[in-house]
């Protein structure tokens, strides 16, 4: 085998390594983001409901 095609093949190689190492690096970084995101949005606040627990209504 040709000393460059060996170079080339093992050049693709190493691309496609470094490529797929940003792209993990990448998905890490922006779930990490959407973690603190998330952490970070306001509660909502729980109304309390006006008369629930002290008005009973029966049909018969």
């Amino acid at each position: 085998m040709d000393i460059n095609a060996m170079m080339g093949s093992q050049v693709l190689e190493l691309q496609q390594t470094l490529q797929m190492s940003v792209m993990q690096n990448a998905l890490n970084l922006n779930t990490s983001v959407a973690v603190e995101l998330l952490k970070d949005m306001p509660q909502p606040q729980v109304a309390a409901h006006p008369y629930k627990g002290a008005v009973i209504d029966v049909s018969i």
